[in-house]
């Protein structure tokens, strides 16, 4: 079948577009605000991360103590959880001064930025980059052993259902806020309803001396060790898990609808009280019922449950599995938290110029698209790397978010005292004590959990805050390059004088795409030249035979090239008397570029032209030009062929002279 070179041919309808069926049609951009929170969607999206805590924190702490001290640790989960609580009460009065005051949303990067300096921000949005990852990893793995120690046999392939859950959350996002808050938003209200009726129901029984439905029994009951400040504050900062998330609010404020903050300060609050009700009351669970975490055992909330409701009778059996399904959907959700908070946090981030500017983009469906997936490859290779061991990733969390609280209450109190105005005493009081206990939390964190895995954050925050910095520095230097002042505007050289155009197109042969690229050449300038470099002699011969039949007046010139290269031969060109470059010449390259109609194919085509390309973009007064070729589909051109060739085949033979 004949090629089509006219641009005004009509084209095929469109083949279905795999993007859009699996995250919908792209969204036009006047749609943004549709897609915005509110306060009944904003919720169970920026606290799901916070709320899945609770499936997790209690364990942490007793899976520190027990093995020390045995009975004694029951007590000890209650002062610890008190402990906790009040840390997150001063937490999230604080995050709403940081609301009411930086509306555009940023949380602790863009307070610590504005009242610290920049290294204090980007170190601040580094600890929060670091932390969001970590909320997917250990949010996923999690889930994902809550789920094995129900139904062992799944526990081989742990990794793998990590891995295909971290997609499928990828692709929920990139559908758009608004589809994914519905998709998101209803497991998290289901998984606080279960636990209240975990809740509700246990107290119930022990006030009432209703039997438990299941005992576990655990030699671990009995440590004989000692209780220790050292031990506390290790058991204090497992627990310290439960207020990861809590800055999700804050950092998200644009993505509610209007007025954004009243929204945000609501969610935040109903946040905390959701915190507060199912944390301590799973607290008290706890301490009355004395579930034994540890290897071999089921998570301390499925303990809770078979203790609660067993599995007896049709009823309790179906409360225990409802238990057991939200408990393991709100834990694969919380990462969700940090789906809508990181691509947030990179797109502030990417306007400061401190993260690449494709991080602010939106994508199809108005999400910062980018982000998103940067977060799915990041978290999907911790979780590979760590083989989605929970023990072994919360070594490694808490660390960022609680040097994140630090920077931001640390940045209140100074905006406090430079601005003062209306209780700013009080707000610089509340500020300050929460910019000590998180600092003390930090130092906590890094000395209990460091050999654990907080070292890895420990070392990886630099490196990040380095990058950041190179990045910034790179783009401070572009705008200072690319500045046009009133000076530039009145040079006559720069803005009125013509360059004088020369095209050299580039052949590997005589084809019809190549045709085609000096037919476009000419249409551009009078000054055109055909280049070609040859390994081969017999090559250039052929090259040579074929260029002459096509009776133009475009000189060709042929380089050999005894090392194989084909870049330097042409720069050589370029640079020689031969061919006379003078100041002021801009020179076009034109070359051909195939178009294929199978995403595998591009690897089979242009990969020298990409080469080319990034050795003549070095040069000042070069520009390049792709000439693209568009190719049928392998399968009707074969057919068309022998189609042909079957015709010709057909057609009776010319007689000679002599017949």
């Amino acid at each position: 079948m004949p090629h089509k070179d006219s641009d005004t041919e009509s084209t095929p309808s469109a083949p279905i577009n795999l993007k859009d069926v699996l995250i919908g049609e792209p969204l036009k951009s006047d749609r943004i605000t549709e897609e915005k929170y509110s306060v009944l969607w904003g919720l169970p999206i920026l606290a799901s991360d916070a709320i899945s805590s609770v499936a997790y924190a209690g364990q942490e702490v007793l899976l520190v103590l027990i093995p020390v001290i045995g009975l004694l640790s029951y007590r000890y989960v209650l002062l610890i959880a008190l402990a906790i609580v009040g840390l997150l009460t001063l937490l999230i009065f604080s995050y709403r001064q940081t609301i009411e005051n930086y509306p555009c949303g940023g949380g602790a990067y863009i307070v610590a930025k504005d009242n610290l300096g920049d290294m204090a921000g980007i170190t601040a949005g580094a600890s929060l980059a670091v932390d969001y990852v970590l909320t997917v990893a250990v949010s996923i793995s999690s889930g994902i052993e809550q789920l094995t120690s129900a139904f062992p046999v799944l526990h081989p392939y742990s990794v793998p259902i990590c891995v295909v859950l971290v997609l499928l959350l990828m692709l929920g996002n990139l559908r758009g806020i608004r589809e994914s808050s519905k998709i998101f938003g209803l497991p998290t209200y289901l998984f606080a309803f279960s636990i209240l009726i975990l809740i509700g129901t246990g107290i119930y029984k022990y006030m009432t001396g209703a039997p438990i439905e299941h005992v576990v029994v655990a030699s671990n009951y009995y440590g004989v060790g000692s209780v220790s400040l050292f031990l506390i504050l290790r058991a204090f900062s497992n627990g310290c898990t439960a207020l990861t998330g809590v800055e999700a609010v804050s950092n998200a404020v644009p993505n509610f609808r209007a007025p954004e903050s009243k929204h945000a300060k609501r969610v935040l609050m109903l946040l905390y009280l959701t915190i507060l009700g199912l944390f301590g009351g799973t607290s008290v669970l706890i301490n009355l019922y004395r579930p034994t975490p540890g290897d071999g055992q089921p998570a301390v909330l499925i303990q809770l449950a078979d203790m609660i409701f067993g599995r007896g009778d049709v009823i309790n059996a179906i409360i225990f599995y409802f238990i057991t399904g939200t408990l393991c959907m709100i834990l694969f959700l919380a990462a969700n938290t940090a789906f809508a908070g990181f691509p947030m946090l990179l797109s502030i981030m990417a306007n400061d110029g401190f993260v690449p500017r494709q991080m602010k983009q939106r994508g199809a469906r108005l999400g910062f698209s980018n982000g998103i997936v940067i977060l799915t490859i990041a978290a999907t290779i911790l979780i590979i790397v760590f083989r989605a061991n929970v023990t072994n990733l919360i070594g490694l969390y808490a660390i960022g978010v609680f040097i994140s609280f630090t920077l931001s209450q640390t940045g209140m109190l100074v905006r406090w005292f430079r601005r003062r105005g209306k209780h700013w005493g009080f707000k610089a009081l509340l500020n300050g004590a929460g910019a000590l206990v998180t600092s003390l939390t930090v130092i906590v964190i890094a000395i209990t959990k460091f050999s654990q895995g907080a070292y890895v954050v420990i070392i990886l925050l630099p490196i990040l805050i380095f990058l950041m910095k190179k990045v910034k520095n790179h783009y401070t230097a572009l705008s200072i390059q690319l500045h046009f002042d009133e000076a530039h505007y009145a040079n006559p050289t720069l803005t009125t004088q013509k360059y004088r155009n020369r095209a050299i197109v580039l052949l590997s042969s005589v084809n019809r795409a190549s045709v085609r690229a000096i037919r476009y050449a000419s249409t551009i300038c009078d000054d055109v030249t055909a280049f070609s470099v040859v390994i081969h002699a017999d090559v250039e011969k052929k090259l040579v035979e074929n260029y002459r039949k096509l009776n133009n007046s475009i000189p060709l010139i042929v380089k050999h090239s005894e090392y194989r290269r084909i870049v330097s031969p042409l720069i050589e060109y370029i640079d020689s008397a031969e061919y006379d470059f003078r100041q002021g010449d801009m020179i076009t390259v034109v070359m051909p570029q195939f178009h294929v109609t199978k995403w595998w194919q591009s690897f089979l085509h242009n990969q020298t032209q990409l080469l080319i390309q990034r050795k003549l973009l070095q040069k000042y007064h070069i520009a390049i030009v792709t000439i693209p070729f568009q190719l049928d589909d392998d399968k009707e051109v074969l057919a068309n062929a022998k189609e042909e060739a079957k015709k010709k085949s057909a057609l009776p033979e010319e007689p000679t002279k002599d017949s």
